[in-house]
C-alpha cells in the first residue's frame, strides 16, 4: 500500500469515527466501537509503523532514518511520506481519543450536543485548541457538580 493510500485510509477511518462520535447515540456499544475500532486501530497502525521505522523494517520513503533525539532528525523524518503519515496518524489517534473524552465529559456534565459540537470540531481540526477551549468551558459546571 502506498503512503498516499495509507494516509487517505487513516483519514477516512478517523472521520467515520468522528461522525459516529458527534452524531450517533453514545451508548456503551457505540463508545466501545469508537475506542477499539477507531482509536485502537489507529494506535496499532502507528505502532507498526514506528517499530518498522526504528528497526529499519519499513522504509519511510525519504532522506535519513527515524531520529527523535534532535529537531533536525524529526524534521528529516517528517520530510518523508512515511514520516508525515506516521505523524498524521499520531494526531488522528490522540485527537479522536481526546474528542471521546470531551464528549463523555460533556455528557456527564449535562451539556447538549449543540454545545459540544464546536469543541469536537475544534479538537478534530486543531486538537489542543479544542481541548483547551473545553477545559475553560467545563470548569464552572465541574466545580458546581463537586459542591453538590
Amino acid at each position: 500500500m502506498s503512503w498516499d493510500s495509507l494516509f487517505l485510509l487513516a483519514n477516512y477511518w478517523a472521520f467515520a469515527a468522528w461522525i459516529t462520535l458527534a452524531f450517533l447515540p453514545r451508548g456503551p456499544k457505540t463508545l466501545a466501537l469508537i475506542l477499539y475500532l477507531g482509536v485502537a486501530l489507529l494506535c496499532l497502525t502507528y505502532t507498526i509503523l514506528i517499530v518498522g521505522f526504528l528497526t529499519g523494517g519499513i522504509d519511510a520513503g525519504g532522506p535519513g532514518s527515524a531520529d527523535f533525539t534532535t529537531l533536525a532528525g524529526v524534521m528529516k523524518l517528517f520530510d518523508s511520506p512515511g514520516g508525515a503519515t506516521l505523524g498524521w496518524i499520531h494526531y488522528l489517534a490522540f485527537d479522536l481519543f481526546t474528542g471521546m473524552w470531551i464528549a463523555r465529559d460533556a455528557d456527564q456534565k449535562g451539556f447538549s450536543r449543540a454545545v459540544q459540537l464546536p469543541f469536537l470540531f475544534l479538537t478534530l481540526m486543531a486538537g489542543p485548541v479544542g481541548l483547551f477551549a473545553w477545559l475553560i468551558v467545563r470548569e464552572r459546571r465541574a466545580r458546581a457538580q463537586t459542591k453538590k
